[in-house]
């Protein structure tokens, strides 16, 4: 039974390129999960947009000596056009500094606050011995109280996962000139978090599906929930909705506390830009949806703690939510965290210049490879190391010498002998056995991408990819092709009607292949769909781009179907490069003379 499905990827931050380390934690599980669920006749929407506001993205701008805006406007770009080349399906990918993302972010503010959830208090705020400007949580460091790491940041150690704030660290200093950051009084407003402590533990307790590292995580920290401010002074941000700062640019809504409303805005501007402006609620409002989360694991708290008591406190809410008489917002379903991706042994870290941006190496490798790689050898469980040597192996030693010569075994054979796909016969117990485990794999893979176990799902599909190498291999039509024409027929028929199956069951993970290979089987339509920009109205008069798709045209579907016997095959062309083991140490020489 079809049902709606919400895809939520983590808001990558606008102020520089993101790297492959981001690609694996919040990019390619996500557009995995919605290309499947397409497939499986669900309605998805996925959304998500550049994270632009913050004193982050003050720094880099000083940094640079131009504006916020300025800086935000170059790298959403940047960000966004990156994903459309790794082939991200996104139906609303936006930015968090439009005129629909600050109303609905006032929105949510003045109904906590209404509610009495969002309080006023003094609090200390860290500001920059050298410039007197406020300085960003994670860009003051020193050793966390509670374990000990010397690395802790102003907002979570790492480490152990803890929440914290600039005043909780021992020692002290700013990441931007070394010095110890000066305290002094300021009024803030906070989101009384302990006060959603009594229905997040049992909800918490309730995720079974939850990967166990997440739920005993969330669990843990449910007890020291502390209130967390949601203001900073700070000129860059959504402004605060209230009378009393009308006109002033000291103090502005933080940029954590916007960010995740952004799921929520940017579903209200995909309603809007669709043209039916309800049709957000059919997956926001409707306890039928079913909604993932997806990230890395230094984002597990914003969406298992904060975004979830943010929805309890605002309910069925003010003017968005549509007030008394409408259901209540949904809360998380699946939290898809994974853990980190180094490289080379070293950890990615835009703030610290340590990185592998997607742009780069999609200028130099195809999309599906590297999709491959962070998925098949990716840090779904685990931290895990990003090497050059795995991802050449990895693409040659299975992408091409599994299911790339499979592809073009079959193809190659079957327009050599037939031109087209050719007629099959009585089949014998073979042929059912190969075609009946690959029509088992719907199921199989579909079951573990829906639970979110992408590795496992992907290690099936290319075990079947593997089975059907096999069979070819065993029954040899290129030996029949003279002696027993219409055994060959039948054996190549088989071949490329698992072919074409693997191709949809390998869609979610390898589009651009599978499309390709789509085109080369002969079949009219889209498989699946690749994202493209658009042009949204802001509503004054301007606009700005968004990454979006007509999935709805795509012919794909998640369910075994024959290859029509007849039906043109186009001359055979391969799927995927053979790289050279040279490839390795170039791209080592080219870390080494870039400092990464």
């Amino acid at each position: 039974m079809p049902h709606p499905i919400l895809i939520a990827p983590a808001w990558p931050y606008a102020q520089g390129p993101r790297h492959i380390g981001h690609a694996a934690g919040f990019g390619v599980p996500a557009d995995i999960l919605a290309r499947y669920h397409r497939l499986a006749g669900h309605p998805v929407l996925m959304v998500s947009g550049t994270d632009e506001h913050g004193t982050p993205i003050t720094v880099a701008a000083d940094r640079e000596g131009i504006t916020p805006k300025a800086i935000a406007d170059r790298y959403s770009r940047v960000i966004a056009d990156d994903l459309r080349r790794l082939g991200m399906s996104y139906d609303c990918f936006t930015r968090t500094t439009t005129p629909n993302h600050q109303q609905v972010v006032q929105d949510v503010f003045r109904t906590l606050l209404d509610r009495g959830f969002i309080t006023r208090r003094t609090t200390l705020g860290a500001f920059s011995a050298s410039t007197g400007q406020t300085l960003p949580d994670r860009y003051i460091e020193g050793i966390c109280p509670h374990c000990g790491h010397p690395g802790a940041r102003g907002d979570q150690c790492e480490t152990c996962g803890r929440q914290l704030d600039p005043t909780d660290l021992i020692e002290p200093r700013s990441r931007i000139d070394g010095q110890p950051p000066v305290f002094r009084d300021t009024e803030h407003f906070f989101l009384d978090l302990p006060r959603f402590a009594g229905r997040l533990r049992p909800w918490i307790e309730a995720q079974t599906r939850w990967r166990a590292n997440v739920r005993s995580f969330s669990l843990n920290l449910v007890d020291e929930l502390q209130p967390r401010a949601i203001t900073r002074d700070i000129e860059w941000g959504v402004p605060i909705p209230l009378p009393e700062f009308e006109g002033r640019s000291d103090k502005r809504i933080y940029v954590w506390f916007d960010a995740v409303i952004g799921y929520l805005s940017a579903s209200v501007e995909w309603a809007a830009a669709s043209g039916d402006p309800e049709a957000w609620r059919g997956f926001w409002q409707n306890p039928d949806a079913r909604h993932y989360y997806v990230m890395a694991k230094d984002n597990i708290v914003f969406h298992t703690i904060i975004w979830p008591s943010m929805l309890l406190g605002y309910g069925s809410g003010g003017r968005v939510g549509g007030g008394a008489g409408r259901p209540p917002l949904e809360l998380p379903d699946d939290i898809v965290s994974s853990e980190f991706l180094t490289m080379e042994s070293r950890k990615f870290s835009s703030s610290r210049g340590v990185g592998l941006y997607v742009g780069d190496v999609l200028d130099r490798y195809d999309p599906d490879p590297l999709r491959y790689y962070l998925c098949a050898a990716g840090p779904e469980s685990q931290d895990t190391d990003f090497t050059w040597a795995e991802f050449v192996r990895r693409t040659n030693d299975e992408l091409v010498a599994t299911w790339g010569n499979l592809v073009s075994r079959t193809v190659s054979l079957a327009h050599r002998h037939f031109g087209q796909v050719p007629p099959r016969g009585e089949p014998t117990a073979a042929d059912r056995v190969v075609e009946a485990a690959v029509a088992a794999g719907y199921e199989r893979v579909g079951d573990l991408i829906a639970a979110a176990h992408l590795k496992a799902a992907l290690t099936e599909a290319m075990a079947l990819a593997a089975q059907v190498n096999q069979y070819l291999g065993e029954q040899e039509p290129w030996r029949l092709a003279a002696s027993d024409r219409p055994r060959a027929a039948t054996i190549l028929n088989v071949a490329l009607t698992c072919v074409d199956n693997l191709k949809v069951l390998l869609a979610p993970f390898l589009p651009f292949s599978s499309e390709a290979l789509h085109q080369q089987l002969g079949h009219a339509g889209v498989l699946t769909g690749q994202p493209r920009f658009a042009e949204h109205a802001d509503g004054d008069g301007r606009g700005h781009a968004v990454l979006t798709g007509d999935y709805a045209a795509a012919v794909g579907s998640w369910a075994w179907h024959p290859l029509a016997a007849g039906q043109p095959i186009a001359a055979p062309r391969p799927l995927f490069r053979k790289l050279d083991p040279a490839v390795v140490d170039q791209e080592l020489e080219r870390m080494a003379a870039t400092g990464s």
